[in-house]
């Protein structure tokens, strides 16, 4: 339940600080004191528009919170009509507020009775009457049909891009596969076509180079050894000379040993164009891969590997399209029995529950009322086999009509009265406003009881000018108009005592606090005690 309400600056609403109770919360007073600014502040809450109109004058904005226990919500409206809307202090749109709150409060009163009006919904009050397991095994039902049926048209709808896809995928997981080249390839054959390349050229090389160290009329060959000749008489005489000579000697033996490598070298350095042209074409193979999926070839792979898994993805996309359909003829199956199960406990439960809401309605200071559910087949949907609506008719001789047609604001509250005490409420707070148009005495009482029966069950706050209605209340509540410090109007609501709530009772009855009146509101909360209220 709402344990605390809070508003600010909500038209002449300066300051409301509420402590709600369990039970039946009643705000009674003189018309215009602004006992439906309670409800304009809780219809905020659940995602009603937010009117610059209804700020305070002379103020920015108005602010509205409500507590229930730990958590809380609150909506801050601005001049400028804009709205800013708080869940535990978090910032959320207007309709992730209105999505929290609307399973804890609901509203029936003079703005009115959404419900009622809005013919979609009336199934939901007969269903509330059958077997919660019949209602939500056809809820299941239909939720994992459509489900699957949404899968199926989303494969349905992509599948032309899918096969474009998957024969894209195909063609360069083979153009990959079809070289089967290995990491680090391309720099192996670089380096052998740029060898083959300039086989000419080495060959030329190593021959001049040969015939420069042996083969020439000055070779290189012919100085060392005529070098060699000059230093043997010195080498007889001078240590460092025959030093000289050894190493000559030596450099002779090696330039003999290069020279024979360079001819063997220029004789072997035949170009092999063949090869060459193969290496070529392989390298062009693996640059083709690195311009389109690389630019290395380990990046090749690496692209191998995500295709080959999108491919997978794709073809087994492939396959639950056609197990999806099998899947979802046994799912139109089980929902088609579940719809006619839930079709039959309709029909059964219609006339019953018709009787009996009428009952209660009639007792409700409209006695000629009549209540029918009129059930009518429509194809499969999300509400089953059939459309229901509640027909309504106040006064004898009328036809029955859809009830948001044609019940005024009162009535549609009565009928919410009377629905909310039959069937019990979906939120745990219940608000009704204008529920006592049009009524008194009598009436006025058994409607008083009707309230008083379903606080037993659910928090009820009722804004009344009826002393029968207020006489059943958990907690009083009395607003009224008065002049602040700076000499403006605000509205002021006090939690009544015992003697304060006689005194407003009294006023309620006679518009007196006379020692008559107030025995009249002693005799009235009397009766209002003495009403059984479990029939």
């Amino acid at each position: 339940m709402i344990n605390n309400l809070e508003v600010r600056n909500l038209a002449i609403a300066d300051a409301l600080d509420l402590q709600l109770s369990e039970g039946l919360n009643v705000f009674s007073g003189e018309t215009g004191a602004g006992k439906s600014l309670i409800v304009d502040a809780l219809e905020l809450l659940l995602g009603a528009r937010g009117s610059a109109d209804l700020v305070r004058s002379g103020e920015d904005s108005l602010l509205v919170t409500a507590w229930w226990k730990d958590q809380s919500a609150s909506r801050r409206v601005s001049t400028a009509g804009r709205s800013t809307a708080r869940i535990d202090g978090e910032v959320v749109t207007v309709k992730e507020l209105a999505e929290y709150s609307s399973p804890r409060v609901t509203v029936h009163g003079q703005h009115a009775s959404q419900e009622l009006l809005g013919i979609k919904k009336h199934h939901s009050f007969l269903d509330r009457a059958l077997s919660a397991q019949v209602v939500e095994g056809f809820r299941s039902a239909y939720q994992a049909y459509t489900a699957a049926q949404n899968r199926l048209n989303a494969l349905k709808q992509s599948e032309l891009e899918r096969n474009r896809q998957l024969d894209l995928l195909s063609y360069q997981l083979q153009e990959i596969d079809e070289v089967k080249f290995t990491v680090g390839e391309d720099a192996t054959l670089q380096e052998e076509v740029t060898l083959l390349s300039n086989m000419e050229q080495i060959s030329n090389g190593a021959s001049t180079a040969a015939e420069i160290l042996s083969s020439s009329e000055q070779n290189a060959l012919d100085a060392v050894r005529a070098a060699m000749k000059a230093l043997q008489g010195p080498a007889k005489y001078s240590e460092e000379a025959k030093n000289l000579l050894s190493e000559l000697r030596e450099a002779l033996s090696t330039l003999s040993a290069i020279g024979q490598e360079l001819v063997s070298l220029a004789e072997t350095s035949v170009p092999d164009e063949e090869r060459l042209r193969m290496l070529e074409e392989r390298l062009g193979k693996l640059h083709r891969l690195q311009s389109k999926y690389g630019p290395g070839l380990q990046d090749v792979l690496h692209y191998r590997e995500q295709i080959a898994m999108e491919l997978e993805g794709l073809e087994s996309q492939n396959a639950d399209l056609s197990s999806l359909e099998a899947e979802i003829e046994t799912l139109k199956l089980e929902v088609q029995k579940r719809a006619a199960e839930l079709s039959q406990a309709r029909l059964t439960a219609a006339p019953t529950l018709s009787v009996r809401l009428e009952a209660v309605v009639q007792a409700l200071g409209m006695p000629n009322a009549r209540l029918m559910f009129e059930i009518s087949p429509c194809d499969l949907g999300p509400n089953g086999l059939e459309d229901v609506v509640l027909l309504f008719s106040a006064n004898l001789g009328e036809q029955l009509k859809e009830i948001g047609a044609i019940a005024s604001g009162g009535e549609l509250s009565r009928v919410m009265l009377a629905i909310s005490t039959v069937l019990g409420s979906d939120t745990p707070t219940v608000v009704f406003d204008e529920v006592d148009a049009g009524i008194g005495g009598e009436t006025a009482m058994k409607v008083g009881e009707q309230l008083s029966r379903l606080a037993r069950h659910k928090q009820v706050l009722v804004v009344t000018h009826l002393p029968q209605i207020a006489a059943f209340a958990t907690q009083h509540f009395k607003v009224e108009k008065a002049t602040n410090s700076e000499g403006r109007t605000v509205s002021r609501v006090t939690r009544l005592n015992d003697q304060a709530r006689l005194f407003e009772l009294a006023r309620m009855l006679s518009g007196s606090t006379s020692s008559v009146a107030v025995q009249h509101a002693m005799e009235l909360l009397d009766s209002a005690r003495a009403l059984p209220l479990d029939v």
